[in-house]
């Protein structure tokens, strides 16, 4: 769904490209907002149901352990195992689609998001959580969640992105 641009490659120029992180303005990030809460609202159900059947089968190796054996009813152990592993593929495909975008996942549990934003010289990182109406913090690179400022004047007027 989203790609990354594209220039030449290495073999066409001669020289080696660095891949710089896509940055976005605040309006650009909130845009793709409806999509990525989506997307993050799937890895977050798929992880949910990874962790169920998890427990389930810890759950049973313990009760099959306590007891010297037990009976098992294999089809309906396979099943959850076939649905944990396409669990775990959907989660997958749905950050993959989030990071293909340029957009940092930093925490499912919660369903925290980041955007690259360039503000003068610096990259700072818009952050978004799940439930939030709109992006209304960012934090330095190096600080994470717990370092969250208000959006300021200087982010609201959004930098000309540079990639």
């Amino acid at each position: 769904m989203f790609n990354r641009r594209q220039g030449p490659n290495q073999a066409e120029t001669g020289q080696v490209a660095i891949d710089m992180p896509r940055t976005f303005t605040l309006s650009e990030a909130e845009t793709l907002l409806p999509v990525l809460e989506s997307l993050l609202r799937s890895a977050m159900q798929a992880k949910a149901l990874i962790e169920e059947v998890d427990a389930e089968l810890e759950s049973l190796k313990s009760r099959i352990f306590l007891n010297g054996g037990t009976f098992v009813d294999i089809v309906t152990l396979k099943g959850r195992k076939d649905e944990r592993e396409k669990a775990i593929q959907r989660a997958k495909d749905a950050v993959a689609e989030i990071d293909a975008a340029g957009v940092q996942v930093k925490d499912l549990d919660i369903g925290l998001l980041d955007f690259p934003c360039v503000v003068g010289e610096e990259i700072i990182l818009l952050c978004w959580k799940l439930g939030e109406q709109g992006i209304a913090h960012w934090h330095s690179t190096s600080e994470g969640f717990a370092g969250r400022k208000p959006i300021d004047d200087r982010i609201i007027r959004g930098q000309k992105k540079t990639n």
